[in-house]
């Protein structure tokens, strides 16, 4: 799919030009940041299950990570994140304020292209997307008592903030070239999406920062509570609860805290937890591709999965 991914990145450079300078900058620090394209590639896929990229799928597809680049904005905004992919964060180098007003100009610009596509449905699935993401955010901030988030609400936030738009990208794709295929996608998707943030909650753990572009640990330095914490928190120790709540008291935790409160999660299995959820999840994306027909996007599908659960950064 290297030709479309490449008309794909036309396409988006194409719909960030705002004609005001002010937010052109800021549009072209954001594009220079080297991202996977893994959502537009999912959309191309989907629509060639079975045929050649159907018309309308680059764009859809650029539509899709136009709204997720909306969304990295934004939550680094609020997390007040000084760097993604190894890059200072629009926050970091402008403000949070610009930061976002760029994110509420790329949701605003994908709805534009969206209504142009002159699909009613497909702007429900991404609008429905977009809204259940929103909602995630908000679920994560209001959490006053970090310590008491459950497995039910983390993957109830993984639905929310990753597995929706994952899910839309398959069965936008779906849609404009194997529409009877749209339900499994759609399915394949949302366990893809699931499998996907458990991997990335992992390596938050285990990854050094030239692998992930951001320190070790970032979750646990921002007071998220993810599944490899979670997991361990019945089996602690008194004195190894109080090095976590010591953790989460602290405004700013220093390396050292944070490297003793990986080594409890990994010395209690956190981390190999989080892993096998994360291959219960690719299991099940498998389980959905089982009655699309064998081809190179079927191939390329089942190859997600895989790199989903093993990649690195």
């Amino acid at each position: 799919m290297e030709d479309e991914l490449a008309r794909v990145e036309e396409e988006i450079a194409r719909m960030a030009v705002s004609e005001f300078g002010a937010l052109d900058q800021v549009g072209d620090h954001l594009l220079s940041t080297e991202g996977k394209l893994f959502r537009p590639s999912l959309v191309l896929l989907a629509s060639r299950v079975s045929g050649p990229v159907p018309d309308g799928a680059v764009r859809m597809a650029a539509v899709v990570e136009l709204v997720h680049l909306a969304t990295l904005v934004h939550d680094d905004a609020v997390d007040h994140s000084v760097r993604r992919r190894g890059m200072p964060t629009v926050n970091s180098v402008w403000t949070h304020q610009v930061a976002v007003i760029m994110g509420d100009y790329l949701y605003s610009r994908a709805v534009t292209e969206m209504t142009e596509l002159d699909d009613m449905e497909a702007v429900r699935i991404l609008a429905e997307a977009a809204n259940r993401m929103t909602v995630g955010e908000m679920r994560q901030l209001t959490s006053h008592e970090a310590l008491d988030f459950s497995e039910e609400d983390y993957e109830e936030l993984c639905r929310c903030k990753t597995a929706s738009l994952i899910s839309a990208a398959c069965e936008l794709g779906a849609r404009l070239g194997s529409p009877g295929h749209a339900a499994s996608l759609r399915a394949y998707g949302h366990d893809l999406g699931m499998a996907f943030q458990m991997a990335d909650d992992v390596l938050d753990y285990t990854a050094s920062s030239s692998e992930t572009g951001k320190p070790r640990g970032q979750d646990l330095r921002e007071h998220k509570v993810t599944l490899p914490l979670i997991s361990v928190l019945p089996d602690l120790s008194g004195a190894e609860r109080e090095e976590v709540e010591a953790l989460f008291g602290d405004p700013e935790p220093d390396d050292g805290r944070v490297t003793r409160v990986i080594e409890i999660v990994e010395e209690h299995g956190g981390v190999e937890y989080a892993r096998d959820r994360a291959r219960d999840h690719a299991a099940g994306a498998r389980e959905h591709l089982a009655e699309l027909p064998d081809g190179p996007a079927l191939r390329s599908l089942q190859g997600a999965v895989e790199y989903v659960v093993r990649r690195r950064r």
